[in-house]
C-alpha cells in the first residue's frame, strides 16, 4: 500500500541531499515535489497546499545539526507532519460498558459486514469479550448469510429475525437478546447504499436513537479515494459517528482517504483492514503509517504481530530439539503456519525497514507457503519426523503427491537443511560464517 506516495516522496527529498542547509530556494523545489505526491495519492488540493506550507514554514530557519543533511531533516519534519495529519496518537474503541453496542454504518460495498466479523475476532482474542453480532441488513439475504458465515469463522454469536424487516426492532431486540445471554458487545452491522440516500440516513439514525450506540464506527473503502472523505463527511453530519475505519489497504490504494479523512471529518481513523483473513485487522497508530509511507517500515508492528503467535512453552521445546538436532518437517510445517496466521507475506515484509521499495514489484501471492505445504504433507509421518529416509524413490512419490517436480522436492530439501544448520547455529551462540568473515 501507498508504494507510488512512498516513491514519489523519495524523489522529493533527493533533491535536498549535497544541500549544505535548507533555504528557500532549495526547499521550494522539493515541497512543490511533495506537493504534487499528496495530489497523485487523491489528497484534496487544500489539504496538501495546507501540509506543505506548514512543512516550509518548520523547515526554514531549522538549524540542521552536523550529524544531519538538509534531506534526513526534511524527511523528519513531513514524517511529524504526516503523523499529525493523520491524526497524532491512537485512538482507542470504546467498550467500558457492558454490553458496549457497535454500530457500524457504511455504503454498500465498503466491507462493514467483513469488518464486522474481524472485529468480532479482534475483541475476542485481544480484548477477551464475548462479542454478539447482528445481522442488520435486511434488504439483503447475501448480506445475513455472509455474517453467519463469518460468526462461524470467529466463532462469535449471532442474532438474526427471519421474515423481520424492521431493522430498527432487530436492534433493539439483539441488546435484550446480549443482556440476557451474556454477550459483553454488541456489534451491529447496517444496510448501506451504492451511494447516500435520505432513506439510508432515517434509517440508521433512527437505529441509534433506539439503542445509543457507545460506539458509531464509519466504514470506508480506502480505494475510493477522496470519494470516501466527502462520503464520510456526508455520514459525519448526520451521524456524528465516533471514529473511522479504512478496508481494502491491501488493494491498490493511493492513500488520499488516509491522509485526508482526520483532516475533513475531524474524527479518527480507529482500523484499518486488509484482505479477506479475519486474523487481517489492525489498530490505526498514525506514527506508524508515516513510517510505511517514507519508506521506512513498521518495524513495532511487525514484532506485535509475531508475538501474538509467539508461545513460550512451545518455544521451549522447540529450541531444546534444535539443540538436539532434532528439528524436523513437523516443527518446520508449524512455524509456517505461524508465519501465515501473522497476516499477507507482502505486508509483513514491508514492515521491515528498506524493504517494502525492493519488494513493491514482485507479486507474492498469499499463497506463497502452498507449495511447501503440499510437499511436507504428501510425506509420511516417518518421513517428516526422519528426512533423512527420503531417498530417491521417496522423493518421487512425494513430487508425484503434491503436484511437483522432484527438483522442487529437492530445492526444499536443502533449504531445510541450511535452516536447520541455522537455527542449531544460533541456539548456540555462534554466528553464520559469512558475519563473521565481515565482522
Amino acid at each position: 500500500m501507498f508504494e507510488s506516495l512512498t516513491e514519489r516522496l523519495e524523489k522529493s527529498f533527493k533533491i535536498l541531499k549535497g544541500q549544505g542547509r535548507i533555504t528557500e530556494i532549495n526547499i521550494a523545489e522539493t515541497l512543490k515535489d511533495v506537493r504534487r505526491a499528496l495530489l497523485d495519492a487523491d489528497v484534496n488540493y487544500k489539504i496538501a497546499k495546507q501540509f506543505t506550507d506548514t512543512v516550509k514554514e518548520k523547515a526554514l530557519g531549522q538549524e540542521v545539526l552536523k550529524a544531519v543533511n538538509p534531506s534526513q531533516m526534511m524527511v523528519k519534519i513531513v514524517h511529524d507532519e504526516l503523523s499529525q495529519l493523520m491524526g497524532g496518537d491512537k485512538s482507542d474503541i470504546n467498550i467500558k460498558y457492558s454490553p458496549s453496542i457497535i454500530l457500524i454504518a457504511g455504503l454498500q460495498g465498503s466491507g462493514k459486514t467483513t469488518f464486522s466479523g474481524k472485529l468480532a475476532k479482534w475483541l475476542k482474542t485481544k480484548k477477551s469479550k464475548n462479542p454478539l453480532l447482528v445481522a442488520g441488513d435486511v434488504y439483503r439475504p447475501a448480506a445475513i448469510e455472509q455474517l453467519k458465515v463469518l460468526a462461524t469463522q470467529v466463532e462469535a454469536p449471532i442474532y438474526t429475525e427471519d421474515g423481520n424487516m424492521n431493522p430498527v426492532q432487530i436492534a433493539k431486540n439483539a441488546v435484550k437478546y446480549a443482556k440476557q445471554n451474556g454477550n459483553d458487545v454488541v456489534i451491529i452491522d447496517t444496510a448501506g447504499r451504492l451511494a447516500v440516500d435520505e432513506e439510508m440516513m432515517k434509517e440508521i439514525a433512527a437505529i441509534k436513537d433506539a439503542v445509543n450506540p457507545h460506539e458509531i464506527l464509519f466504514v470506508v473503502d480506502s480505494m475510493t479515494g477522496q470519494d470516501a472523505v466527502n462520503t464520510a463527511k456526508e455520514f459525519n453530519d448526520r451521524l456524528n459517528f465516533d471514529g473511522v475505519v479504512l478496508t481494502k489497504l491491501d488493494g491498490d490504494t493511493r492513500g488520499g482517504a488516509a491522509l485526508s479523512i482526520r483532516y475533513v471529518v475531524d474524527k479518527p481513523v480507529k482500523f484499518v483492514s486488509s484482505g479477506e483473513k479475519m486474523e487481517a485487522l489492525d489498530v490505526f497508530y498514525p506514527k506508524r503509517m508515516a513510517d510505511r509511507i517514507l519508506g521506512m517500515g513498521d518495524i513495532v508492528s511487525l514484532v506485535e504481530k509475531a508475538q501474538e503467535q509467539y508461545d513460550v512453552e512451545e518455544a521451549r521445546k522447540l529450541q531444546k530439539k534444535i539443540a538436539k538436532d532434532q528439528f524436523d518437517f513437523n516443527d518446520f510445517i508449524s512455524q509456517i503456519e505461524q508465519i501465515k496466521k501473522m497476516g499477507n507475506v507482502k505486508d509483513l515484509m514491508a514492515m521491515i525497514p528498506g524493504v517494502g521499495k525492493q519488494i513493491k514489484d514482485l507479486d507474492i501471492d498469499d499463497d506463497a507457503f502452498k507449495g511447501i505445504e503440499a510437499i511436507i504433507k504428501s510425506m509420511t509421518p516417518e518421513e517428516r519426523s526422519n528426512p533423512s529416509l527420503l531417498n530417491g524413490s521417496r522423493r518421487k512419490r512425494i513430487a508425484n503427491g503434491s503436484g511437483s517436480t522432484v527438483q522442487d522436492v529437492n530445492k526444499l530439501l536443502k533449504q531445510f537443511d541450511q535452516t536447520k544448520k541455522m537455527m542449531k547455529m544460533v541456539s548456540k551462540g555462534g554466528k553464520p560464517k559469512l558475519a563473521q568473515r565481515y565482522r
